[in-house]
């Protein structure tokens, strides 16, 4: 800001007052008054000569970007939307006061407005920087970084917010009505309902990994609801009996015994050939998916599948 418009502006009343307030307050930027708050934002403030002294206390915590605009001016319809917009962005780090030089003349004439748009900044209840005109969006970007770098030491706020936009949780995605069905229908205990839901989603997106795995879930589920403990000792009598194996294999798994489960399965595949043998290779291959990635029993298994394979 040139020097001639720090001198212009007298704010060391207004500072003193915000600096009692405060410290008696200590309130995050965006809280307290709502000071005609605009957008449904906290970080965007209408500001009038009524609520003005608790606008420039915000800048105690992180600067207020001065917007002072006229309703016939056709500047700033291009100005203002660029900066309500970074103000939006930046969610916090500065708050943005949106100043009607019409409806506010006292505010005008305190920064000695000779024409519109005019953008101030303020920091710590003092104009610390400012231009005049419109400004494209790249162009206000970087002089909104270099006036955040330059304060960020001196006011607590921006580290704040910028920390607390770093670790908001990311918005939650709309669920997907398909797997909303499928996820009911597995609640309900209608596993058939369920399976059908997942092989509607593959039938158009065969790629669905979610949709894969959640087959292979449901199809142990339903087959470890039925899984008879006693056809563990039924297979250890018969080890040609392949229908045996399997049962057995889920009953164990199902009561988790996993690397029992797994290590009777590839016994039978070295055991068998051809079909019989591809299906239980098959049935062993979907009890992984049921298993997060990277599970060290998954992981030995699959070698163990290699070496009886090849």
């Amino acid at each position: 800001m040139s020097a001639s418009m720090a001198g212009a502006v007298d704010l060391s009343g207004l500072k003193s007052r915000a600096e009692a307030a405060a410290k008696a307050a200590q309130q995050p930027p965006g809280e307290g008054g709502d000071g005609g708050a605009a957008e449904n934002h906290a970080a965007i403030v209408e500001a009038t000569e009524a609520n003005f002294q608790e606008v420039v206390e915000k800048s105690l915590q992180v600067p207020v970007v001065v917007d002072l605009w006229a309703t016939w001016c056709e500047p700033c319809k291009q100005l203002s939307p660029a900066l309500e917009k970074l103000a939006r962005e930046y969610n916090g780090a500065f708050v943005l006061a949106k100043v009607d030089v019409d409806a506010n003349p006292r505010i005008a004439q305190l920064f000695q407005v000779q024409s519109v748009p005019m953008v101030i900044a303020i920091a710590g209840g003092q104009p610390v920087d400012g231009f005049a005109g419109a400004q494209p969006e790249p162009q206000l970007r970087q002089w909104i970084d270099s006036l955040l770098d330059q304060l960020r030491d001196q006011l607590p706020g921006i580290k704040a917010a910028e920390e607390a936009a770093g670790s908001a949780e990311p918005a939650e995605e709309p669920e997907d009505p398909r797997f909303t069905r499928a996820e009911d229908a597995l609640e309900r205990g209608d596993f058939a309902e369920a399976e059908a839901a997942y092989q509607e989603i593959l039938a158009s997106e065969p790629n669905n990994e979610q949709a894969k795995a959640a087959l292979m879930q449901v199809r142990f589920t339903a087959r470890a609801e039925q899984a008879d403990p006693s056809a563990i000792e039924r297979a250890d009598a018969n080890a040609d009996d392949v229908d045996a194996q399997l049962a057995a294999a889920d009953a164990e798994v199902a009561i988790g015994k996993i690397d029992e489960g797994f290590d009777r399965l590839i016994r039978t595949i070295k055991g068998t050939s051809g079909d019989e043998r591809n299906r239980v290779r098959q049935h062993l291959v979907e009890m992984f998916e049921i298993f997060p990635e990277g599970d060290e029993r998954v992981l030995k298994a699959r070698r163990n599948l290699a070496s009886a394979l090849f």
